[in-house]
């Protein structure tokens, strides 16, 4: 196999087949609709070019005498590598398991709320992995690694006091995470913002507003704020009024409340709850209705609401009922005219 170390413009004949190979898997991996082979081709595209050189440098020296301390070098300089590219193949894994699967819950299963969980545990799952694999490397090269973490935990105090902000917005990720009190995908309002979560991170939490910039909020603020999830909203209570003039006939009054009840009822996916005279205003006699959509969607309610404001004027034209609008009336009261005597003469 002595034919595979030839140098052809700068590379030696193996590295040449395998690029090829590489090419070729990849070419196959895109017309297939499985994406089980995708994953296998970015195993091949994390693999990375220092660990074949340093592997073909450790097997090279296998066939050759070489002093002991050059000996270890080399083996210990290869297993860095190993455990390196463990680590590029392992985040791999996981990516392709969360995507993978949170793709499926968002698509098929509609759960926001389970994949908004699945990319919390994939991050936690990188940690772990980079972790483990940190503290395999170190040992294996003769570090002590109990009193190495027994110093990491002394010290992490002290670090954990030095970023106790950037803590705290950790916390509140995960937080966030388990609690769940949005997911991905829910329309929130915070304060005077609103829009949809797009991305909820280590720190800070991502909204796309209605305007469409984008809104970052410290996950730790955002815990402490007052969020209104209207994605969970299971009905929509609507409150409106309106007002008639104050010359309209008592039992055009009287017959106001039915006239309203029969509209709003004709409208789909509505609930009718009253609709009652409230008060007199200043320049109107003021009525007050109150009804529930049954489906959260905004633009539902939108279009419902004009339906009923729509129906309300033809009705009250057909009946001869005014709505009021401001006005002032003045009353003037005349006054006799004095006429000027004349004295008595003198």
């Amino acid at each position: 196999m002595a034919f595979l170390d030839g140098v052809y413009y700068g590379n030696p004949l193996w590295l040449w087949l395998l690029a090829l190979a590489i090419v070729v898997v990849q070419t196959l991996a895109s017309r297939t609709k499985t994406d089980l082979d995708d994953f296998l081709v970015d195993l091949v595209r994390q693999t990375r070019l220092f660990f074949l050189a340093i592997v073909a440098l450790y097997a090279g020296t296998l066939a050759l005498q070489l002093p002991p301390t050059a000996t270890t070098v080399v083996g210990r300089l290869t297993l860095l590598a190993l455990f390196l590219q463990l680590g590029f193949w392992g985040n791999a894994g996981v990516t392709y398991w969360v995507t993978r699967t949170a793709k499926r819950k968002l698509e098929l299963e509609k759960d926001a709320s389970t994949a908004t969980t699945i990319r919390a545990l994939g991050l936690l799952g990188r940690i772990v992995l980079w972790t483990i694999l940190l503290l395999l490397a170190l040992d294996n090269l003769g570090i002590e690694v109990t009193s190495l973490i027994a110093g990491l935990g002394i010290g992490g105090i002290a670090i954990a006091l030095a970023v106790q902000n950037i803590l705290g917005d950790l916390f509140a990720s995960l937080s966030i995470v388990l609690d769940k009190p949005f997911v991905i995908g829910d329309f929130i309002i915070v304060d005077d913002f609103l829009g949809t979560v797009e991305k909820i991170g280590l720190k800070t939490t991502r909204i796309r507003s209605l305007y469409g910039e984008q809104l970052i909020f410290s996950n730790k603020d955002l815990l402490q704020s007052r969020i209104r999830n209207y994605k969970r909203m299971n009905e929509r209570r609507i409150v409106f009024t309106f007002g008639v003039v104050y010359e309209t006939p008592y039992e055009k009054l009287q017959a106001i409340p039915q006239m309203v009840r029969q509209i709003v009822e004709a409208q789909p996916q509505v609930r009718f709850d009253r609709a009652h005279f409230k008060a007199y205003g200043d320049f109107s006699l003021i009525f007050e209705v109150v009804y529930y959509m049954l489906v959260p969607d905004y633009t539902v309610y939108m279009d419902t609401q004009q339906a009923i404001n729509l129906a309300l004027y033809k009705k009250f034209a057909e009946e001869g009922i005014q709505f009021a609008y401001p006005t002032q009336t003045l009353y003037l009261k005349p006054q006799p005219l004095g006429i000027k005597g004349e004295g008595p003469a003198s």
